[in-house]
């Protein structure tokens, strides 16, 4: 038995399954001002495309999934499903998550079946349709199985099954081969794509959230590029290359390269409070600017500096080949590049990063002169540092109150932030002696060794 052909993927006019028109989202925050998740998000989903959303984290990627999803209703906007507003879950949009979200009590077989059993399908059809979805997705002789004796590909494999059998029209997926080893990952993307492009999916279109950039190259018709807090939708992009696709083609790796280049234009991070009031931007414009921070570490800084610096990098290199070589993700590799042009000790120029004539000389250095460098890039690059090394400078006491900078970070950005950017100072501080921070008086302050 084979799935019913599913209408749409062979038509000569594409037909919209999904439409977003305004889409914003928040979520309430105890006491605090409402964070918005979303902002103004419009997105169209055809028949017979694969699309991917990509972005950093803080961009709304999964948050957006479960919208279309019909999970989650958004603050404001439209959502459509072939051209109705959707009011909740429909049976033509099924979702597989990262994790693999099977029942451990039920066999592969049963754990597949759920979906039909919900729909009432009798068990005749019912039991054919789930050993199609086995077969089709490379499990037959594993019905029978429990999911604690298969590996997380094949548990992936069985969450994909489970929602491909009730021939949804559009399945989305949310970063499905994240929790899984590169190899696995890798056949888990080529089996699916030789699927679709055989025409052997009972899908129309899908829609897949990651935050891979050479994933969402390999697999997908269209990328949607996501910006962050909030979530925005800054570039969409056609991919031009039939499918199997090579990643050592030259056009290949140029949009792959193009799209870090995309990504690492970072736009500025503004208050949650500014996004619903625009006229406390004229207010907050006077304050310094203070600039929301990632938790990244001095070692991880200097691990890719020096990886920077040696053969066969000699200082500079494309950000993918560095986010191989280092195997770093998006959200580990981005912040990273930008903690270290943010204090001048490299550039980010079109999608590779270059050690700056100070990068190059801090790892050059020993260890208290890797100090002393990291020391100036603080106090002339943060506002924030210079501000307390002022303070703490000018006190007799040399130490001051902490929550005074936490109020000051958050006239411009939300509390989680002020408190996160506050813990990457602390952090950063700490490595070049500028300044110690006591946790239980909440305090920054001076130690003795350093005062004038």
């Amino acid at each position: 038995m084979v799935f019913p052909p599913q209408p749409g993927r062979n038509a000569s006019q594409q037909t919209v399954l999904a439409e977003l028109r305004h889409i914003r989202q928040f979520y309430h925050k105890d006491s605090t001002a409402d964070v918005q998740v979303l902002d103004d998000v419009n997105l169209t989903i055809q028949a017979g495309e694969i699309v991917g959303l990509l972005g950093r984290s803080g961009s709304g990627k999964s948050t957006l999934l479960r919208i279309i999803a019909g999970l989650l209703p958004p603050t404001s906007g439209d959502v459509l499903w072939r051209g109705e507003p959707l009011e909740g879950p429909t049976p033509d949009v099924a979702v597989v998550f990262q994790s693999f979200a099977l029942f451990p009590w039920m066999t592969v077989e049963e754990n597949v079946a759920l979906g039909l059993d919900a729909k009432g399908v009798p068990a005749t059809e019912r039991d054919a349709l789930v050993e199609n979805a086995i077969e089709l997705i490379g499990l037959g002789g594993y019905e029978n199985a429990w999911p604690k004796e298969l590996s997380g590909g094949m548990q992936q494999r069985v969450g994909l099954a489970r929602a491909l059998v009730v021939n949804p029209a559009l399945l989305l997926m949310d970063e499905p081969f994240s929790a899984l080893d590169v190899l696995t990952a890798e056949n888990l993307r080529t089996d699916l794509v030789e699927l679709w492009a055989d025409n052997k999916l009972p899908v129309q279109s899908m829609l897949i959230v990651t935050h891979n950039i050479e994933e969402a190259v390999l697999m997908c018709d269209r990328i949607v590029i996501a910006s962050s807090n909030p979530g925005r939708i800054a570039h969409v992009l056609p991919v031009p290359f039939p499918h199997p696709r090579n990643r050592e083609d030259a056009a290949f790796r140029q949009l792959v390269d193009h799209i870090y280049a995309l990504m690492t234009q970072r736009a500025p991070i503004v208050s949650e409070a500014d996004m619903m009031n625009r006229s406390t931007v004229a207010a907050t414009s006077m304050a310094p600017a203070f600039r929301a921070l990632v938790p990244v570490s001095i070692t991880m800084m200097i691990g890719m500096m020096e990886a920077l610096a040696g053969p066969p990098l000699n200082g500079r290199a494309d950000l993918p080949v560095l986010a191989e070589k280092l195997q770093l993700e998006l959200d580990d590799l981005f912040p990273l590049g930008e903690s270290l042009e943010l204090l001048a000790l490299a550039e980010l120029e079109d999608g590779d990063i270059l050690l700056t004539n100070e990068g190059v000389h801090f790892v050059l250095s020993d260890l208290e002169e890797r100090k002393a460098i990291m020391g100036h890039a603080l106090r002339h690059h943060v506002p924030l540092v210079k501000m307390i090394c002022a303070l703490l400078d000018e006190r007799p006491t040399h130490n001051v109150k902490a929550e005074r900078f936490r109020d000051e970070l958050e006239a411009c950005m939300s509390p989680d932030y002020a408190r996160q950017t506050l813990q990457t100072i602390i952090g950063w501080t700490r490595f070049a002696e500028l300044f110690d921070y006591d946790e239980e008086s909440d305090r920054f302050f001076l130690p003795d060794d350093s005062r004038e």
